[in-house]
């Protein structure tokens, strides 16, 4: 890259895929901040020009040498290459922020939202600090809020997860299905007649584990035991990391719905203090990331479509059952790919930069 600043050089690993691809959407209003940008991806991409602004990248080999020279690393990997190279990246003094599943609930790996606990980037023994999921971060916020003020004292959780969540395989799959099923008015109406469609047309090897399109699939990860999907396990873990809650009761369940992106969730949640919707939603509209969609008159409420591209996350919905003056529901929606991973990143990585 041409360009080089007085600021800190800062790399990204896997900067070619759906969340790479948003960091680099998002990085040229970012870009006064950082000295230099280099981009590393795999082989099939090596030589690769990509923009930033009116910049051009030139994609890098992942390779030990990449990491010579830089002082953060954001990371956008599976698991089984994350696992590689976020440590040798540390070890070679790279802070590594990383959006795999890895390290996010070690206990010496902080797990950061910096609008939640942005001083917990200064603790990183191992060099490493994790990115939450992007169902917990389309939530994370609200919660975080409504924890300060009335104390959150258990929480059920229902999500309804775009393709997206699961990368370019995700979204190509599902647009796919789409191809297929468009035009034929009877779909559905008959049992199975959409898997074997599908099948026909597509093959039985997908990412997901049922047809997604004119369907919701309430299976999202592995099975981890009990019953309990992978994802519905990540929610409770980092949930209580974040917030310090390490007890805290969180049911959830993981569904994956026929949106190409931007998570939602629906919350029931409860709290040691009696809470009033207007007291609640006057706290949420004064939070700074999220803003309040909330009028059932209108009728105004989030939902992902209107969602996608934006930063904050969007929550509305809000009420609470007869006889219940500790519990609220409510809904939020947010776009998975940004706030979701590539800007959280992107704001760990200058609020580590600020102190380096």
């Amino acid at each position: 890259m041409q360009h080089t600043g007085p600021g800190p050089t800062l790399g990204i690993v896997g900067g070619t895929g759906a969340v790479g691809a948003v960091v680099l959407q998002i990085l040229p209003l970012r870009r006064h901040l950082w000295g230099q940008v280099r981009v590393a991806a795999g082989d099939d991409e090596v030589g690769r020009v990509l923009r930033v602004g009116d910049e051009e990248v030139r994609v890098e080999p992942l390779a030990a040498g990449f990491f010579d020279d830089l002082d953060i690393a954001i990371f956008d990997n599976p698991p089984s290459i994350a696992a590689e190279w976020v440590e040798l990246a540390a070890e070679r003094g790279v802070v590594a922020i990383d959006n795999s599943t890895v390290f996010r609930t070690e206990p010496d790996v902080p797990l950061v939202v910096p609008e939640v606990n942005p001083r917990r980037v200064a603790d990183r023994p191992r060099g490493v600090i994790a990115n939450p999921g992007a169902t917990v971060m389309t939530m994370i916020d609200v919660l975080a809020v409504l924890h300060a003020g009335w104390e959150l004292t258990e929480l059920v959780v229902t999500t309804f997860q775009a393709a997206s969540g699961l990368g370019r395989a995700g979204m190509t799959r599902l647009h796919d299905e789409l191809d297929v099923v468009h035009g034929d008015r009877t779909l559905g109406t008959r049992p199975g007649d959409v898997r074997r469609l599908l099948e026909h047309e597509l093959g039985a090897d997908s990412p997901f584990p049922a047809p997604l399109a004119l369907n919701v699939v309430p299976f999202v990860g592995h099975h981890a035991g009990g019953g309990w999907t992978s994802e519905e396990n990540k929610v409770r873990d980092e949930t209580r990391k974040i917030l310090d809650l390490p007890d805290l009761p969180i049911s959830a369940t993981c569904v994956r719905v026929p949106v190409i992106s931007s998570h939602s969730v629906t919350l029931h949640a409860t709290f040691a203090r009696r809470i009033k919707v207007a007291e609640a939603r006057q706290a949420l509209v004064e939070a700074p990331a999220v803003v309040v969609l909330d009028d059932p008159d209108e009728p105004e409420f989030p939902t992902p479509n209107d969602v996608v591209g934006a930063d904050p996350r969007f929550v509305g919905r809000i009420r609470q059952a007869p006889g219940s003056p500790t519990t609220l529901d409510l809904f939020i929606s947010g776009d998975n790919l940004r706030k979701g991973a590539a800007l959280n990143m992107l704001q760990t990585a200058e609020l580590v930069a600020a102190g380096l």
